[in-house]
């Protein structure tokens, strides 16, 4: 658990949701939305690059609210492909809306959790969009904002480089590489921060 951060439960799509909140230090300027890895290969809300991402937007002054999918942990429920998943991210928006306002919002994502987040951006108008290791062959055709970030990993082995270049090149979306490195991002996590905090306004 990190330093700062609350857990809870809250009443979801499915039954009980599992939250974690990671709070800023000053009145935040926004909800960060981030979703986890799949849950059927090991994927929770305490996975590494999840945590990392929170902990970064916390920093940035964001209100950032991790949740585990149905059937993870302490959520209720079964895996659903995606749709029941999209469910639960919007459940937890809606209590972290509750809770903090009307806020803008930022939508985070890893792996799995990134083609949840794109179709929560369906539904939910979003200041930004953070795409890590995306899901790409799992993503509607449909294009995301120009000023998404995507960071990949140049030795992805679960989703290639050329894949997300691939979904790429046609919007002209720029893509931020990781020199040899792999899916779970390991020893680059503190690179990951420097990155995204660079890159925002």
């Amino acid at each position: 658990m990190a330093r700062g951060e609350q857990r809870m439960s809250i009443a979801g799509p499915a039954g009980a949701l599992e939250l974690a909140l990671n709070l800023p230090e000053q009145a935040p300027r926004g909800i960060a939305l981030v979703a986890h890895p799949h849950p059927l290969q090991g994927g929770t809300m305490d996975n590494k690059v999840a945590q990392t991402l929170a902990k970064t937007f916390a920093g940035l002054g964001y209100v950032s609210v991790r949740f585990n999918f149905r059937g993870v942990a302490g959520s209720a429920g079964a895996f659903d492909d995606g749709a029941g998943e999209t469910d639960d991210a919007l459940a937890a928006l809606a209590h972290a809306r509750a809770e903090y306002g009307d806020l803008p919002v930022v939508l985070a994502g890893f792996s799995f959790g990134t083609f949840v987040q794109t179709r929560v951006a369906q539904q939910v108008a979003a200041e930004r969009i953070v795409l890590i290791a995306p899901a790409v062959a799992r993503f509607a055709a449909s294009a995301v904002p120009a000023d998404t970030i995507v960071i990949h990993g140049e030795e992805d082995d679960v989703v290639t480089l050329a894949d997300v270049f691939d979904w790429a090149r046609p919007q002209q979306l720029p893509v931020v590489v990781f020199p040899g490195c792999g899916h779970f991002f390991h020893g680059r996590l503190p690179q990951l921060t420097r990155v995204i905090g660079g890159m925002w306004r």
